[in-house]
């Protein structure tokens, strides 16, 4: 990847966040935010500031969709996070990268390449 990115982290589970902010600054991305919640999440959905995000599915038990809903009406490409064991994606995000937990530094990059095309 040849310059970082600004991006969006929505992570429910705090180390797990940290850890993931980590792996992505060291790699040369800015974090704009850090949700936990789909509230949060589509409320820094309609502020902007980012050029891409990663949506853990689960949030609290609410499934991240919408959030991944508003990121795609916005034109904002984004990747999936999953540790396994829920429903695979609607059809409509069959396309969108998927990063599997737990996350590991040489799992990023070719997950926000494929993001961003």
């Amino acid at each position: 990847m040849n310059q970082g990115h600004t991006i969006l982290v929505v992570e429910d589970e705090p180390l797990i966040a940290m850890m993931l902010e980590d792996f992505l600054e060291t790699l040369g991305h800015t974090i704009s935010a850090s949700c936990d919640n789909v509230a949060e999440a589509l409320g820094k959905a309609e502020e902007g500031g980012f050029d891409l995000a990663i949506l853990d599915v689960n949030l609290k038990g609410e499934a991240v969709w919408p959030v991944a809903e508003r990121l795609r009406d916005k034109g904002v490409p984004f990747v999936i996070a999953s540790g396994g064991h829920v429903e695979p994606p609607p059809a409509q995000f069959a396309d969108v990268p998927l990063l599997e937990k737990p996350y590991t530094i040489d799992r990023i990059p070719p997950a926000l390449e494929q993001a961003v095309g």
